[in-house]
């Protein structure tokens, strides 16, 4: 189950994420999400469990914590929507 993780601080790193994450069951991957100019981490990331009941258990948990001097927000992550949508390509002026 992938896991959305937001208001993370900038100074965080994947091992701090996936400690506190662990303590709920077998994490396979965590993601922190970095600004592609600048490098810098973007305050959010996403965290992969296997087990859904783990996954789910983690997010209650973990939920409104605090990771690096941050309360963090954990929800289920939601498939990424296309950027492009609502714009159709085959449209003729």
């Amino acid at each position: 189950m992938n896991i959305y993780v937001g208001n993370l601080p900038k100074s965080i790193n994947e091992e701090a994420v996936r400690t506190a994450f662990s303590a709920y069951g077998e994490v396979t991957e965590v993601k922190l999400i970095k600004d592609k100019y600048t490098n810098e981490l973007r305050g959010f990331g996403f965290v992969e469990m296997p087990s859904k009941s783990d996954a789910l258990k983690a997010i209650e948990s973990v939920n409104g914590s605090d990771l690096g001097g941050q309360s963090i927000t954990v929800n289920e992550a939601k498939p990424r929507e296309s950027r492009n949508q609502s714009f159709n390509r085959n449209r003729s002026w």
